[in-house]
Order: C-alpha cells, then sequence, then structure tokens
C-alpha cells in the first residue's frame, strides 16, 4: 500500500513497504536553500524515529551540506522553481535535485588558489553516487549518500545511476 501525505510544511512524503520517500518543490528564491536544508533533516529525522532507519548525525550533517550546494547551484545557474526527492534505498539516501537549466555540472580540477566554484568537489568528495542527466526540460541531479558511518561509507565504491 502506497501513502502519500503532505505536512503542514508542503512536504510530500511517500511510503510503502519497500519506499520511503519525500518530495518538495522549492520556489527558487533565497529562502529555499534553507527550506532544503530544513526539509532533508527532518526527513531523516523521521525516517529514524518514524521507521527506525538507521542514520547517523554525520550523514544528517552530510546530507544537509551536499543539498545546500545541489540546491544552491540550481538557484545560481536556473530560473524558476526547483523540485527536490529523497528517497531511502537500502543503507544510502538518494537525493534529486532537478532545476530548468539543460547545462550539466562539470567538476573542475582542484585547485587551492581558486575562490568559489567548489561546490561539485565537495558533493563528488562526500557521495557514494553522483549522475547528472539531462531532461525534457531541465537536468536532474543525482546523489547516494551513505547513512550510517561505516569505516569505508556505505556502498563505497562507483555507483553510475540504476
Amino acid at each position: 500500500m502506497v501513502r502519500a501525505l503532505v505536512g503542514q510544511d508542503g512536504v510530500t512524503v511517500h511510503s510503502d513497504d519497500a519506499v520511503l520517500s519525500a518530495a518538495v518543490a522549492l520556489d527558487g528564491q533565497g529562502a529555499c536553500i534553507a527550506r532544503a536544508r530544513h526539509t532533508a533533516a527532518g526527513f531523516l529525522t523521521r525516517m529514524r524515529s518514524e521507521h527506525g532507519v538507521a542514520v547517523s548525525q554525520r550523514a544528517v550533517e552530510v546530507t544537509q551540506l551536499v543539498v545546500s550546494e545541489l540546491v544552491t547551484n540550481a538557484r545560481k545557474y536556473a530560473a524558476g522553481p526547483i523540485l527536490m526527492n529523497l528517497r531511502i534505498v537500502g543503507d544510502l539516501l538518494e537525493v534529486q535535485v532537478w532545476d530548468s537549466d539543460p547545462a550539466l555540472p562539470v567538476a573542475r580540477a582542484a585547485d587551492v588558489g581558486r575562490v568559489g566554484q567548489h561546490g561539485l568537489e565537495i558533493v563528488m568528495a562526500l557521495c557514494q553516487g553522483f549522475e547528472a542527466m539531462r531532461e525534457p526540460v531541465g537536468k536532474r541531479i543525482t546523489v547516494r549518500l551513505a547513512l550510517t558511518d561505516h569505516p569505508l561509507g556505505a556502498g563505497a565504491g562507483a555507483w553510475n545511476g540504476g
């Protein structure tokens, strides 16, 4: 049985026997970055308390940082709304961020002298997987993050979709 509940914060939470997920539409304005961080932390906290999902405090903090970087880039480079989906996949959190700009992000070579534009480097260093895909309108960035603090990270190694 699939349930979809819209909370007071406008976040739609879906659950069935196999999938725990949430979706939120962000307006692309300045406060949307903080709302995305708050939504992600709240989702993980609910998954831990209501569904018994193992989620470390570090995972919550890393998720907030990654979500902040992804939504900041979407806000900076695309006009209009941003959609964020969160989904528990085994011992990983999958985060998808959609925006209206079709240009795919490109990781730049590390340069400690460069001021700014390190967001994608940070995201890729923290994630177990990263994928950027063009959509019929815009693009979708998908990352996977470990929910617990395994020595090598849950699902350590390359992930390229799936």
